[in-house]
């Protein structure tokens, strides 16, 4: 055994698990971590606040596909990040959360000791998988390595480690190595169930796809079991791109579309792939599908999800569909058929979006052009990114839209794409918002002046929150406490370091683009949604 203080134990243990940046914000009760990051090679991206960390974090784990960590202090530090890890938590993204907690001897009553929280680790077992408090420099190795197993080995999502005051600061024994990842094996599904499955799949009929995020990396399997079955696809949000959206079979996300769920409601057979299968996806009460319904996912708790599974593949994508395409080998009997039935669908279901959604295609259509097959695009919970980027900009591997589902928060586009230009600094990020998520989180820009890598934020503002405001006149209400007139954004911009300009016109837009993308630091292009018509 050695000995070493607790800050340093975590360091040592992010080290030996790959971790070479974090993010986070340093305060008083986390300085004995980082004075020992950069001694074990790992960079500290300090974002302007505790939310902005998590965000980052979070875009940086879903486009680079690492668990994302955030470092924060105790109290007000670790809270500021609940939103966005209650994000990733909805959104099965893995999360490292690192924060100091009381020390081992505090008194059970309040000391009013600074930062003092009693309920922080019960507030965090609120949105992560689990939050674990260590008792000793010693189990520090081991809490770091039994987090880093989870996000192996089930459905990942955030875990949050507390560590006592006094163990950061104070020597201990530790062991001579880190402790590394339990040794474990992708997941396969049960063979009574393959079979099961395998039967089904081989009958001629009516088979659907629905691609979720817990499918990303099993696009190859998916691409391919849709095309042995005939299978039109479609993908949730946090599946977009999986399969290539040009593809012939593919109908991109629109599983929200009346068009889509008659048909998922006439099919005999739909293989749901890492989706939840859940109103945040349907857009409303989740459809009962008319046949039978074959549930791919690594976590066992959705198969009793309603709408429950007829037939149950529990374990990793990629496994369990590589396990049914040595099964099902045979192409189905017809593919000219497939593809025509999935251009008709497409066709009605675009029909269908674009009478709510025509004023951002032209404007998505000049962003499409400028940007490379492989951008990474981060969105907010705003109108123009799921009325209008989610269905109307088409993504193909290794391209990416990251978007807040399911739990809806605002303000995750900016710091978010901060996260994946980290991840990816070769590549091209794009982040896209509207005027009301943006401000949440608009003191990032200093984050990405700092980066010094371009970063086009396009913002589409409709002057408040636009999305409660619609909601609020169909109720026959008057609109109340929604319409918020915008400040100057790129004036705003320019103080931070960056630029910023407004576009009037999709060819305005296509241009302020391309000049951003070669501008290092962010650009807030502001996008007036009046005339976006």
């Amino acid at each position: 055994m050695t000995s070493m203080t607790g800050g340093r134990a975590v360091a040592r243990a992010l080290a030996a698990h790959g971790v070479d940046v974090l993010f986070g914000i340093p305060g008083t009760h986390n300085l004995e971590v980082y004075a020992h990051l950069r001694r074990y090679g790992i960079t500290p991206l300090t974002t302007r606040h505790e939310q902005g960390a998590a965000y980052a974090a979070d875009g940086y784990a879903r486009a680079g596909g690492r668990p994302g960590i955030v470092l924060t202090t105790t109290g007000p530090g670790l809270l500021n990040t609940v939103a966005a890890v209650g994000q990733a938590h909805s959104d099965s993204v893995p999360l490292l959360v690192l924060s100091p907690g009381m020390p081992l001897r505090h008194p059970a009553l309040p000391t009013g000791r600074l930062h003092e929280a009693p309920g922080q680790q019960r507030a965090m077992e609120g949105v992560t998988a689990f939050s674990h408090r260590v008792t000793s420099v010693g189990e520090i190795d081991t809490a770091i390595a039994r987090a880093f197993t989870a996000f192996r080995t089930f459905r990942p999502r955030p875990v949050h480690i507390e560590i006592p005051l006094d163990l950061l600061e104070e020597p201990g024994p530790v062991a001579p190595r880190p402790r590394g990842v339990a040794p474990t094996a992708p997941a396969g599904a049960e063979t009574g169930e393959l079979r099961r499955a395998t039967q089904r799949l081989r009958r001629p009929g009516r088979p659907a796809l629905v691609i979720g995020g817990g499918a990303r990396a099993a696009g190859p399997a998916c691409t391919r079991l849709a095309e042995l079955l005939g299978a039109p696809v479609v993908t949730t949000a946090n599946g977009k791109g999986t399969v290539a959206e040009s593809h012939p079979l593919s109908l991109g996300v629109s599983l929200h579309t009346d068009t889509v769920q008659r048909w998922l409601a006439a099919c005999d057979t739909v293989v749901a792939v890492g989706t939840e299968f859940a109103e945040s996806d349907f857009w409303r009460t989740p459809p009962t599908p008319g046949g039978v319904l074959v549930r791919i996912d690594i976590d066992p708790d959705r198969m009793y999800a309603d709408p429950p599974a007829d037939i149950a593949l529990t374990g990793d994508a990629t496994t369990v569909l590589d396990e049914l395409l040595r099964r099902v080998t045979e192409p189905c009997e017809d593919a000219d058929a497939a593809a025509h039935l999935a251009r008709r669908l497409r066709r009605s279901a675009r029909e269908e979006q674009a009478a709510r959604d025509a004023r951002w295609i032209p404007h998505l259509d000049a962003l499409r052009g400028v940007l490379a097959d492989d951008a990474v695009l981060t969105s907010d919970s705003a109108t123009a990114c799921y009325y209008g980027a989610l269905p109307h900009l088409p993504i193909d591997p290794p391209g990416r839209l990251l978007h807040p589902t399911g739990f809806g928060t605002l303000g995750y586009a900016l710091p978010a794409a901060i996260g994946a230009a980290t991840a990816h600094p070769g590549r091209q990020v794009v982040a896209l918002s509207g005027d009301g998520g943006f401000q949440f989180t608009v003191q990032e820009l200093a984050t990405a002046v700092q980066l010094g890598r371009p970063i086009p934020v396009v913002v589409f503002d409709n002057g408040g929150y636009g999305e409660i405001r619609d909601q609020m006149v169909a109720r026959g209400d008057a609109p109340a406490a929604v319409d918020l007139p915008s400040p100057d954004l790129p004036a705003l911009a320019r103080a931070y370091g960056g630029d910023g300009v407004v576009c009037r016109t999709p060819g305005e837009l296509a241009a302020a683009l391309t000049n951003a993308l070669r501008t290092a630091g962010p650009t807030v292009i502001v996008v007036p949604e009046e005339t976006g018509a």
